[in-house]
């Protein structure tokens, strides 16, 4: 038998390595998650839209793998809290994200950030989305986002707009819609869309920019004055109203949620996650359950996802950094 130097002997050492990590990977991913328990992380309280995906997808997930599921709820400072968590967590497959917009404004709106929004979070597939619906008050003598225009350019600084927070898509929408029509208006945020809402119906405010979800049973029963979507097209989900963007071209703002698990995670694993959450998407009954919170089911690959991210990104980051919105 020839003898067989240190080099050799190591290249092929490794190679035997690499190959067994592969097949290890790909038999642990086919079994996965096996006997993990598997967390899904919100990072928004319970009842929003947030958590209506979140725990539409640990069903659904949890009864194709036929295993138990939990959904966390880890709220505040902006997601970052639950963010960070799984940013710093496990990558195994045990943690995973539900992917809130968050994630492409909050870098930009924060001195500092724990984690790298840019790098710590693999994003797998965007799930849902809905559009915002913009209302006005009662009584405001406007009945279209043309009139609303005109009467906003004609009044300079009279009207306020309500949010549920700096650096939200409720109030971002508020900004670009400014921005676009070249109307001024006075930001007033809130502690949550609840208040703001209140405070609309009430007629202490405006107008707002609110989740479909939250706002249209308010416009359907006459309590506030539903305008348009704020989709770029007309939402499935609201059919009956026109878009923003039909007098503002180039206007166009969703909220979304997604799934994402920290980076590090095993590529086998991050394909497998992928394929089920895509797989589930097509359920009629997770359709269905998303559809009767007015949440439109998406579905889309990783590959999609990661690129949808990095065009929020640069234009929220644009708008942000421009009109210097800071939340500390």
């Amino acid at each position: 038998m020839s003898r067989i130097d240190r080099r050799t002997f190591l290249a092929r050492a490794g190679a035997t390595a690499a190959l067994t990590g592969m097949a290890g990977s790909a038999a642990f991913a086919e079994s996965y998650p096996g006997t993990l328990t598997v967390r899904f992380v919100v990072p928004y309280p319970p009842a929003g839209a947030t958590d209506i995906v979140g725990r539409t997808v640990s069903d659904a997930l949890g009864q194709l793998w036929k295993t138990t599921t939990i959904v966390d709820n880890v709220a505040g400072a902006g997601a970052n809290i639950g963010m960070e968590k799984v940013a710093k967590g496990s990558t195994d497959g045990s943690q995973i994200l539900i992917v809130p917009p968050n994630l492409t404004t909050n870098q930009f709106l924060y001195q500092k950030l724990p984690f790298n929004p840019d790098g710590d979070i693999i994003p797998v597939s965007q799930v849902a989305r809905l559009p915002n619906l913009l209302c006005v008050r009662k009584g405001l003598p406007v009945t279209s986002v043309a009139e609303l225009i005109a009467y906003a350019k004609a009044n300079p600084g009279k009207l306020n707009f309500a949010s549920s927070g700096v650096g939200t898509t409720i109030h971002l929408s508020g900004e670009m819609f400014k921005k676009i029509a070249g109307i001024d208006m006075v930001h007033v945020p809130y502690r949550g869309s609840a208040n703001a809402l209140n405070d609309l119906i009430s007629g202490q405010v405006d107008l707002m920019f609110d989740n479909l979800p939250s706002i249209e049973p308010q416009a359907r029963a006459g309590n506030v004055v539903g305008l348009a979507v704020t989709s770029a097209v007309k939402s499935p989900l609201a059919p009956s109203y026109p878009t923003v963007a039909e007098v503002l071209p180039g206007f166009d703002v969703n909220s979304w949620f997604g799934v994402g698990v920290r980076a590090g995670t095993a590529q086998a694993i991050v394909d497998k996650l992928e394929a089920d959450v895509m797989a589930i998407c097509k359920q009629d009954d997770v359709k269905k359950r998303l559809l009767a919170a007015s949440i439109e089911t998406v579905g889309s690959s990783a590959k999609d996802f990661a690129a949808y991210i990095v065009e929020e990104r640069k234009r929220w980051g644009g708008l942000i950094t421009e009109l210097k919105i800071k939340v500390d």
